[in-house]
């Protein structure tokens, strides 16, 4: 039987042998790239003048290079035999080309890490290969290759052996062109990188000015660029360029299994996917075309004008936003880079033959990308500095509230929302003046075209504040002991110290760095949380090395940023430091507590369900616990890519507790403006790497925000329920899931129960917390409550000048108009009081206000409390620990809330429903009662406040944005999210 196999098994390789032959015997295969002329440089005068040009890319600014090169390579200038040009022995496939018949029909792909190539090298690039690469071998530690040397690599369409023989003079580039040229003197790495399109049919166009606002795509060229994810594993030079691939050189080119029998449709490069992706920026979700005039009328701003489509001010396009390491390696000056340096080997599919850090979507074709580059850009980190609700706020904080610290107040807020050109501005500019000058808004928006603009001058820190809380905000922090002493004189922490000072000025250890003012490493290094990482990549494209560094996985990494300690500023008086934000802090005072930082044990321990930040908001596990397991980049590896010359590939491995930076809260508004506005955000909305193959990453966001409110947030039951003669009565429970309060973040940010009791046909009857069209909490006859709206519609002063109007906390519930909103509430110094007293302890007397820097003290904070809170004495202990006063264990606690026993120990709040039947429509009974608990990011007092305190382009962003937002049928409709319900419960007669 065995021979019998095997003989059947011959016979079929006969078979399918004879057929190859009957097909590769025929005609030769048309070459779709042939064409009946050659294409070869007409005026050599004007070529040669052009060459002096496109040796040094970076004489130029990028929009004027490319045209440049465009000039040059379109007119073939570089296809000069005559000039000492050389090129491929023959257009030769980059990997294999597998058939598979299906159904009766060929069908194959092919598998090369690029399409098809025909090279063509430059004179004194030929002259270092013939040197270093020959056939007889390569010289170890080679020179570095010259400037201006230029690799043209020309793509055409598979299969190769279709244009093998043409004369390559005769070939029409169909796929386009890879470009490398040499200049050492711009970046690290040492290469100008591209791809270019041949004629005005190929999609290329140079990419300064960026393209109209709806395409934003990954840039056609440039220093630094994805390339490198594969070119780092060459052996040296970041290239694997051989001589044996030379006509008229030695040796033969690497050959690959290419099954060229059949036809197919031309297959798209992956440059061509990467950088012309078909509808590049789709709007995710319709936008309305008018203002919804129900919201605008709900939100009573009429002072302000809507913007239109046309007039609204755009973020800058995030075609612009590339940063890199300098020639002469990592230093202070590169201490902050864009995420785009992390772009080619830390997003999936980037290499286009594999797709780690993916999974097939459960719920429709293709991938779910879950590598941290696509996980990270669309959560609000990685849409931090282009968010418009912080730029309205920061526009009202430098107009109406704080315009005598106007800048102060930009360097500030700029520091965590636009970190890394804030960071990196005041490294570069105390290099240069010895001085930390304050960053502004208007850095923000810096381009670098056209060249003369104005702003030109701080496009690398537009670059990077535009990136908001990049990459190299966090893999570079230390929170340690090392943080202090040495490190804080070190260049790359200029002004960190100042910053300190100004926000900290009373704490040590830990506490120094809320806010955001942490130190950074060394620029030669990125921590990351695995050990024995690979550094042969990262090293050879950057000159930084990753090391494991456990700080990354603790929990101060989100606390520096997420508590945040402010001025209490007065004209240009500071009157006291209060805290705006606790977020850590409350997680450090609850069960949830792991008892331990950086740089040791803290007092108490852990709590009795300890759980890092990272381990909710990065999660590292399956639904069933066991960890995720995932190589962390996507990287040319030796072992699972075709063959090349001249590699020092190494294999990744594959990784338990890979973490996914999906980074989310439960701002669904933020991300669905970003969704229906890209344009406006100045963003792409598809990720480079992956095109149409996976998922578009805002999406996944939403849907990450979404999987959270519903199932790790909160619970919402009812209890007790009975109806007597003159009432129906019942008790609402919230348990909070959460390892903080809930909600928690900013102070704006609010939660709210809907009681409903509804007839047989599901009709409401009697509702505390129903809405209206903008989120706005109003009683039975639509009326807002006191405190929803503080403005007149006019915006000429306050509905209640000089008073908090606001709803108490409540333990009972028995009108309408009362509603339990989980919120906090603060006011400004008291007005016209000299000297006013600002802290936790003091007695509101100001006005309700959003300001950060205006926070006297609370009114009212009761907001559910996680599960565990320590007592105010234990709270002080941890404090204390953490370099911090009595001020913080005092100010996390809560505000307002009577004698509730709920808010002693936290973990969830119980309030009565009693519902006087004679307060049902007349005749009506009720069948059964409901209870959702609703949050709103930002609420209508909030969105009120933006239009009615600032103008401005950043303040019209907002109202276009509110405006035009379409939330219809989604889980935020109504300017409110749905986070969990009771369920329908029954009234029993």
């Amino acid at each position: 039987m065995p021979d019998l196999c095997r003989a059947l098994h011959l016979a079929s390789i006969w078979v399918v042998a004879a057929a190859l032959v009957g097909i590769t015997q025929g005609a030769r295969a048309d070459c779709i790239a042939e064409r009946p002329t050659a294409m070869a440089p007409t005026d050599p005068l004007v070529c040669q003048q052009l060459e002096a040009t496109i040796r040094k890319p970076s004489a130029l600014s990028l929009g004027d290079y490319e045209n440049k090169l465009n000039q040059y390579l379109g007119s073939y200038c570089y296809r000069d035999e005559a000039a000492g040009w050389v090129h491929d022995k023959y257009v030769r496939q980059a990997g294999p080309r597998i058939a598979t018949l299906v159904n009766g029909a060929w069908q194959g792909l092919d598998q090369g890490t690029h399409a098809p190539v025909m090279i063509w090298y430059s004179p004194d690039m030929m002259d270092w290969l013939r040197k270093n690469r020959s056939a007889d071998g390569e010289v170890d530690h080679p020179p570095p290759v010259p400037d201006g040397a230029i690799m043209v690599k020309e793509m055409f369409s598979e299969p190769a052996s279709d244009c093998r023989t043409v004369d390559p003079l005769r070939l029409f580039p169909t796929s386009g062109a890879a470009i490398m040229i040499r200049d050492a003197s711009a970046s690290y790495d040492g290469w100008f990188w591209g791809w270019y399109g041949f004629g005005s049919q190929s999609g290329w166009t140079p990419d300064w000015p960026a393209l109209p606002a709806d395409n934003n795509s990954l840039p056609n060229m440039g220093f630094a660029q994805y390339c490198m994810n594969c070119h780092a594993s060459a052996a040296d030079n970041l290239t694997f360029a051989s001589s044996k691939n030379i006509a008229g050189e030695p040796g033969k080119p690497l050959n690959y299994l290419a099954q060229d029998f059949f036809k197919g449709a031309p297959a798209t490069t992956l440059h061509q996917a990467v950088v012309l992706p078909v509808n590049a920026n789709p709007r995710l979700g319709e936008p309305l075309y008018s203002p919804n005039a129900d919201v605008i009328a709900a939100l009573q701003a009429y002072v302000r004008e809507m913007p239109t489509y046309e007039t609204v001010s755009r973020m800058p396009s995030e075609t612009y936003d590339n940063t890199w390491v300098g020639a002469k390696g990592p230093d202070a000056s590169d201490t902050f880079l864009t995420s785009s340096q992390c772009l080619g080997c830390h997003d999936a599919g980037s290499t286009g033959l594999q797709f780690d850090m993916t999974k097939p979507n459960p719920h429709g074709d293709g991938l779910i990308n879950l590598s941290p580059l696509a996980t990270w850009r669309t959560s609000p980190m990685g849409l931090g500095g282009r968010d418009p609700i912080f730029f309205a706020q920061l526009a009202s904080e430098t107009q109406s509230f704080h315009p005598k610290m106007s800048g102060v107040v930009q360097d500030v807020c700029l520091g965590c929302h636009g970190i890394a050109g804030e960071r990196q501005f005041h490294i570069d500019e105390k290099a240069r003046s010895g001085k930390c000058e304050l960053f502004s808004r208007d850095m923000v928006d810096a381009t670098p075209w056209p060249a003369d603009n104005p702003s030109a001058a701080h496009a690398n820190y537009g670059m990077l504040a535009r990136d908001g809380i990049t990459c190299t905000s966090c893999h570079r922090m230390v929170l340690n002991s090392k943080a202090s002493g040495p490190l804080g004189d070190e260049p790359q922490n200029a002004c960190v110290d100042e910053r300190q000072a100004l926000l900290n000025p009373h704490a040590t250890g830990f506490a120094k760095t809320f806010t955001g003012s942490f130190m950074v490493g060394s620029p030669d290094t990125l921590i990351g949380p695995f050990e024995k990482p690979e550094v042969g990549p990262m090293h050879t494209a950057l000159g930084i090395k990753p090391v494991h560094d456990a700080t990354i996985m603790s929990s101060e990494v989100c606390g520096t940023c997420h508590t945040v300690h402010l001025p209490v500023l007065q004209g240009t008086n500071t009157l006291a430091h209060i805290y705006e934000q606790t977020t850590y802090p409350e997680w450090a005072f609850s069960a949830y507590r792991t008892g331990s930082t950086p740089d040791g044990p803290l007092p108490l321990g852990a709590g009795a369900t300890p759980r890092s930040c990272q381990g909710c908001h990065m999660p590292s596990t399956e639904q069933d616990g066991s960890p995720t397991m995932s190589k962390i980049a996507s990287i040319q590896e030796n072992l699972n890519f075709p063959q090349t010359e001249s590699s020092n590939a190494p294999d990744l491995s594959v990784r338990a507790g890979f973490a996914r930076h999906t980074l989310v809260g439960l701002n669904v508004f933020l991300v669905k403006m970003a969704q229906q506005f890209p344009d406006v955000f100045g963003i792409r909305t598809r990720d480079p790497m992956m095109g149409k193959k996976a998922l578009d990453p805002l999406v996944l966001t939403e849907q990450a925000m979404l999987d959270q409110a519903s199932q790790t947030t909160a619970t919402v039951a009812i209890s007790d329920l009975a109806m007597s003669a003159d009432a129906l009565d019942a008790k609402v429970t919230v348990k909070n899931l959460a390892g903080h309060k809930f909600p928690s973040g900013v102070g704006f940010r609010r939660a709210f129960l809907t009681f409903s009791v509804l007839d047989q046909n599901g009709e409401q009857l009697w509702v505390s917390g129903r809405t209206n069209a903008a989120g706005v909490i109003v009683d039975a006859d639509g009326k807002p409550l006191d405190g929803e709206l503080w403005w007149k519609d006019d915006c000429s002063g306050r509905v209640h000048p000089g008073e908090r109007p606001h709803q108490p906390h409540y333990q009972k519930i028995t009108r309408q108009d009362q509603v339990q909103i989980y919120q906090e509430l603060v006011s400004t110094p008291p007005a016209n009081t000299p000297n006013p007293v600002c802290n936790a302890h003091a007695k509101p007397e100001g006005e309700l206000t959003t300001s950060f820097l205006s926070i006297c003290t609370e009114v009212k904070d009761n907001r559910i409390l996680p599960a565990g809170f320590l007592p105010v004495e234990s709270r002080l202990e941890i404090a204390k620990a953490l370099g911090a006063d009595e001020e913080l264990a005092v100010d996390v606690g809560t505000t307002a809330v009577e004698d509730d026993p709920d808010y002693i120990s936290g973990g969830s709040d119980t309030l009565s429903y009693s519902i006087p039947l004679a307060d049902l429509p007349k005749g009506a009974r009720p069948a059964s009662i409901e209870a959702d608990l609703y949050y709103q990011a930002t609420p209508p007092s909030y969105l009120q406040d933006r239009f009615c305190t600032a103008k401005g382009p950043d303040t019209d962003r907002l109202y276009f944005l509110a405006g035009h937002l379409n939330l219809a049928g989604t889980q935020a409709d109504g300017w409110k999210l749905k986070v969990v319900g009771s369920g329908n419960v029954a009234v029993q007669p």
